[in-house]
């Protein structure tokens, strides 16, 4: 029998029922799984896109910088062969005629490589530019902003400075197709009218600078160039005239001239400077009451046909003094008097 004063102490609580701590504990992780799904939810969402939109941007804007600067720096220093030949040999152009000019012509490659590096400065600036208002955009519309206004709006804003700032477009504009069609470079002699007449000492997208013979130094916006004179691209030619008496022998002078050419054309300074030998041209350039004009003329490396004229004019008066033709010398009218 049991003794009625023993309590007798079950081991495990038979009561079915819950504790409260059991019940917040539910209700926490069911509202953090909650927290969590909405979380989610709404990452996936515009959040996901606009990280998307900009990496897709950025990385698309890196690689068009890159390939843009790989280029023009090819372009600028030129394909010069590397030691170790590899695949992309094969897919290499042949060198043309403009580099061998370029090669024999230490301005033609700087002007190259200064009209290379500029465009592609142009062109990466254009693409910070469109990317970045495409990448703009772009996440505007996906957070939920209705870009046709500002479209509009950014439209009539351009127009307004586009009608303010003519000149300016103008000049930029100018400027890029100076240095993209080539049509001249630093350091050489042009006319770009109105008395702007000179070495080219720098070329940029608004304004040109030209250096005078007398040390001037002339900024030419690029709009305003109507027209361009350029003496050293390319090639040039060497012109030399030479007046002799009107009554010299024409067949003696030629001859003197034409050792006159010879003699430059063997000269050790000026003779590796010739496309094409000096020469005379045939018969008489001009005559007047008391002299003749000839024209000694020869094709030339850009930039030195200056030399070759002075080397050309020296040589002929030596020439012809050695026949005895000497300047003609005008004879003074009879006078009234006596």
């Amino acid at each position: 029998m049991r003794d009625a004063n023993v309590t007798y102490l079950l081991p495990f609580d038979t009561d079915p029922s819950p504790s409260p701590s059991e019940g917040v504990l539910e209700n926490t992780v069911e509202g953090v799984s909650e927290a969590g799904q909405s979380f989610w939810d709404w990452f996936l969402g515009w959040p996901l896109h606009v990280i998307v939109i900009l990496v897709v941007g950025i990385v698309l804007l890196v690689l068009l910088r890159r390939v843009i600067s790989h280029v023009t720096e090819r372009i600028a220093v030129g394909g010069q062969a590397s030691a170790e030949k590899s695949w992309k040999d094969w897919f290499r152009r042949a060198p043309l005629m403009e580099d061998a000019i370029a090669v024999a012509n230490p301005l033609t490659s700087e002007r190259r490589a200064q009209r290379a590096r500029t465009v592609g400065s142009v062109l990466n600036s254009t693409a910070n530019i469109v990317i970045g208002v495409m990448i703009l955009l772009s996440i505007l519309a996906q957070v939920g902003l209705d870009v046709g206004p500002l479209l509009a709006s950014a439209g009539l804003v351009g127009v307004a400075i586009g009608f303010g700032a003519q000149s300016l477009v103008t000049d930029f504009i100018s400027g890029i197709f100076i240095l993209i069609e080539d049509q001249y470079g630093v350091g050489d002699v042009v006319d770009l009218g109105g008395g702007a007449e000179g070495v080219i000492e720098q070329v940029q997208l608004r304004t040109t600078q030209v250096r005078a013979l007398d040390g001037t130094l002339w900024w030419v916006r690029n709009g305003e160039i109507l027209r361009a004179g350029n003496r050293t691209q390319r090639w040039s030619r060497a012109m030399a005239q030479v007046r002799v008496p009107v009554d010299a022998d024409v067949e003696v002078v030629r001859a003197a001239l034409d050792r006159a050419c010879e003699t430059v054309a063997a000269d050790a300074e000026l003779g590796g400077e010739f496309l094409e030998p000096p020469a005379v041209r045939s018969g008489v350039d001009a005559v007047d009451d008391f002299s003749m004009t000839f024209s000694m003329m020869a094709q030339v490396k850009p930039g030195i046909q200056w030399d070759v004229s002075r080397a050309l004019l020296r040589a002929a008066q030596s020439e012809l003094r050695s026949v005895g033709v000497r300047r003609a010398v005008p004879v003074a009218a009879p006078s009234d008097e006596g």
